[in-house]
């Protein structure tokens, strides 16, 4: 997989991806950038990264970065096996906001993100919104719903979200022009809403999985 950008590489590596090659157009670039926004991965960096012209960094990436930073890392096989809600993209179609989804939901730990559909949760443009934070959880496509455990399907029309959200639920959102499928919503044991003052019609998909996983956190902490 192609890891664009400075923050892309870091993620994968902290997340235990192999990052072979890892280019960078300025060595002494990347180590200014590594001191001051990922200081754990100085050395590894230091011993990882090769320094190419601006010439061959778009011969091997396809293109330029503003951060001169690139790498190639083969796709992690996580499990899907924690303690944590797994978060159900339907049918998503900003690749932009899929990857800002999944890097939220790597952010707040969930137990991983599956999607419906035919984009694949891979893509390029998937995994640059997600800043490489496809490698701190598991991302995968299905098309089966028979996933054993509760699915709570988010929705404007749905009863207010209160309580608190089991651990081993699954989360569906639906995508932001046509919601959620009637296939998703026929599957659901609960459809809820999420807290929105009058005449707001609906948030972004990014931010609707950043409050429902974020009242997962707090109603488990207390």
């Amino acid at each position: 997989m192609l890891l664009e950008g400075f923050h892309a590489v870091k993620h994968a590596l902290r997340f235990g991806g192999d990052v072979r090659p890892l280019l960078t157009t300025s060595l002494p670039g990347l180590l200014k950038l590594a001191e001051s926004h990922a200081p754990d991965l100085l050395d590894e960096l230091t011993t990882r990264a090769t320094e190419v012209d601006e010439v061959e960094f778009k011969k091997t990436v396809g293109r330029t970065h503003p951060t001169g930073v690139a790498g190639f890392a083969e796709r992690p096989d996580l499990p899907f096996d924690r303690n944590a809600p797994i978060v159900l993209l339907d049918n998503p179609r900003n690749l932009g906001n899929f990857g800002a989804a999944i890097r939220v939901a790597a952010g707040l730990d969930a137990g991983g993100v599956l999607s419906i559909g035919d984009v694949d949760p891979w893509h390029p443009n998937v995994l640059r919104g997600s800043a490489g934070l496809h490698f701190a959880l598991p991302v995968a496509r299905t098309e089966s719903l028979d996933l054993n455990r509760e699915l709570i399907a988010f929705d404007a029309d749905g009863e207010l979200l209160k309580g608190t959200i089991p651990d081993d639920a699954v989360l569906a959102f639906g995508s932001e022009r046509h919601g959620l499928s009637e296939r998703v919503r026929h599957r659901a044991d609960r459809i809820v809403s999420l807290p929105m003052r009058d005449k707001v019609s609906s948030y972004n998909l990014t931010t609707s999985v950043a409050m429902a996983l974020y009242h997962w956190v707090i109603h488990r902490a207390s």
